[in-house]
């Protein structure tokens, strides 16, 4: 009976007419939202969490499977222990991979555990102003929602909209920030070679041209235009046969659409490989997370321009023509014999899962929205944050990712198809995002808080917007909107140093024991013997490296004494180089006794987008006020010994 009305409940939006009134509304139910609701919940305050679709965590729970981190060091709080409860679910202590039935179990146990209540099939109409504050939004189911304090966890930042908040779509131009990868890039990556025709008839403009291509002109690099990057789904299939449906002609199948593919294979015939065209990520269980690579792939290039503004109608239609451009193209891959038969052959293995998504055929109902709209507000992130040239001066989380864009448009450049759009630069380490960009303008509204479609540039909105990020930036809001009503204050008037102490003091918001962390630039904790070099990558902005050539022995300590009494579980970050050594010799003194561990190479395996992996060096009884060390050694090595990181967990 239980299971019977959930199902009812995630079916059903509120009643018309109806009216709710909470200290927090957080509007879009993504897993901004859910952590969102969580930490609001658990800090006492009534929570509504509105969802205008049937499900909740968003991308995360809609195929992005193949977390994109950047760098762990940048995850902190309920984000982290979003990605340490998926590692439990599959044996491990912490997991970026995962199926997307597993991230949907366990948002919906967040929201179980702090009991919040959640309206599905809400979709905004409306909000009510009074001298810059949100009094009320409206649904168009007719509920009413009255609340102190509202967070816009939407990926449109519909709300944000409504309420009369300053934003902007597409990409500002170089010269407005002092930015050199905005606006306009024609650069290398996902790109189409020389040569391929982009008209209907090959050689004959007059033919007009293939489907997919604008005929807009190629404008000055770091020109600033109102493009948006392209939108794709994050593809799970099965190759389990028992698992999965065959992959069949959609009902709008057109293979007019995929000409410029069956080009493209022709203009690189070495390239025969699935992986080739697809970035085909392994998940549990036998499926995947496929996302766009080359020239012509899964995005859905210039496709999706009229997204962030439009109404119901709108995005409906665009999200419908992405579905069918994406199920046409595997079907193309499978079938059409102007695709190398190795990529026929290895794509027909698959089909979308029977587990997956079972309310919608196997198919994912989130589209990848990589951005729409962003607010600007009481601060702008930009390159220069991103790179590290500026510091923000109110810290409330950490972004680590490569400043990362897709291709906005496909043209024609000197008789040839390209795309124009994507930047990938990186080799920075993570930087602090400011509390300033997660809330309006003081003259726009005092009282709401934008973490996902925050305030920050096209190019820094790309190294910003993964959904790790979004959940910590997500916990912070909640606990400015607490600290806000606690103290009868604005948003604007909320001091983020606070913010900062709550989410050291109580990571986790439930009064649970925060993580120890140290890592090799906690000086006060550091103590070296020898030279150790600090060499870029591994966890967090560097790590401590010797070489094999060292002929003295060289160590260096990580101490914290900062334990309570109990059992505590400890790790070291081992980033996986091309010279590691076979072995890495680790000593744990805990006061009472000493413990040699041997670290081997061939038994860490680093998966996903990352530097390393957390390695268990063992449990340990500590007392409150004795320190505990662990030691590193270049003893005996025949290769690079990693000095980065030391974590111990309080057992919970």
């Amino acid at each position: 009976m239980r299971v019977l009305i959930i199902s009812i409940l995630i079916l059903c939006n509120a009643a018309a007419g109806a009216k709710e009134k909470v200290d927090i509304c957080i509007y879009g139910g993504t897993s901004a939202g859910v952590i969102a609701a969580y930490t609001a919940k658990m800090m006492g305050r009534s929570v509504l969490l509105l969802e205008p679709g049937k499900h909740l965590g968003g991308l995360t729970t809609g195929g992005l499977g193949y977390t994109d981190i950047g760098n762990k060091y940048a995850i902190r709080g309920l984000s982290l222990d979003f990605y340490r409860r998926i590692g439990k679910h599959y044996g491990k202590f912490e997991s970026w991979i995962f199926e997307p039935h597993v991230a949907e179990s366990l948002f919906q146990d967040y929201i179980s555990r702090a009991k919040v209540k959640v309206l599905y099939n809400e979709q905004l109409a409306g909000a009510t102003k009074t001298n810059k504050k949100i009094t009320a939004i409206q649904m168009q189911s007719g509920l009413v929602v009255e609340a102190k304090m509202f967070i816009d966890c939407s990926y449109e930042g519909d709300l944000m909209a409504k309420a009369g908040v300053s934003f902007t779509v597409g990409r500002e131009a170089n010269s407005e920030y002092g930015e050199t990868y905005n606006g306009v890039q024609l650069l290398h990556e996902h790109q189409f070679p020389d040569g391929v025709d982009p008209y209907k008839t090959p050689g004959v403009p007059a033919s007009g041209l293939l489907w997919g291509i604008s005929p807009a002109a190629l404008k000055a690099t770091g020109t600033g235009d109102k493009n948006v990057q392209a939108y794709n789904y994050r593809i799970c299939l099965s190759n389990d046969p028992a698992n999965s449906i065959p992959i069949t002609r959609p009902a709008n199948y057109d293979p007019a659409r995929y000409e410029l593919l069956a080009r493209l294979f022709k203009a690189q015939p070495q390239k025969l490989s699935l992986s080739d065209y697809f970035i085909v990520s392994r998940m549990p269980n036998n499926k995947t997370d496929i996302n766009n690579r080359g020239g012509f792939s899964t995005d859905m290039i210039g496709m999706n321009y009229d997204y962030p503004n439009g109404d119901n109608a709108t995005r409906a239609k665009i999200i419908k023509e992405h579905e069918d451009y994406t199920k046409g193209l595997l079907y193309f891959c499978i079938s059409d014999p102007r695709v190398p038969e190795p990529i026929r052959t290895a794509l027909s293995k698959w089909g979308y899962p029977k587990d997956e998504y079972t309310d919608n055929g196997g198919w994912s109902p989130q589209l990848y929205i990589r951005e729409a709209r962003r607010m600007i507000g009481q601060y702008v992130m930009t390159q220069a944050n991103c790179t590290g040239k500026t510091v923000v001066t109110d810290p409330v989380g950490m972004a680590a990712y490569t400043m990362d864009s897709h291709n906005t448009q496909r043209i024609v450049v000197n008789g040839m198809v390209k795309n124009e759009g994507n930047v990938e630069v990186g080799g920075f380490p993570p930087y602090p995002v400011g509390y300033g960009a997660l809330i309006p303008k003081t003259e726009d509204c005092s009282n709401l808080l934008v973490p996902v479609c925050l305030s920050a540039t096209h190019i820094a909105y790309g190294s910003i917007r993964m959904e790790p990020v979004f959940m910590a930036l997500a916990q912070s809001t909640a606990i400015a909107a607490d600290l806000a009503i606690a103290n009868n204050q604005s948003v604007q008037q909320v001091d983020a140093a606070k913010i900062k102490a709550v989410l050291q003091q109580n990571p986790l918001a439930n009064g649970a024991l925060p993580d120890l962390l140290i890592d090799n630039r906690d000086s006060l904790a550091i103590t070296k013997k020898g030279i150790w070099k600090t060499t870029g990558g591994g966890y967090g902005p560097d790590m401590l490296t010797v070489d094999s050539g060292a002929t003295d022995i060289r160590t260096v300590q990580f101490k914290v004494n900062d334990f309570r009494n109990g059992k505590y579980h400890a790790y070291i970050y081992y980033p996986h180089l091309k010279k590691n050594a076979a072995s890495t010799t680790v000593k744990v003194f805990n006061g009472r006794q000493q413990q040699t561990i041997l670290v081997k190479k061939k038994d860490v395996m680093v998966q996903g987008q990352t530097s390393g992996e957390w390695v268990s060096i063992g449990t340990y009884d500590l007392k409150k006020g004795t320190p505990a060390i662990v030691e590193f050694s270049n003893e005996n090595a025949d290769g690079t010994i990693v000095a980065d990181a030391v974590l111990w967990v309080p057992e919970r």
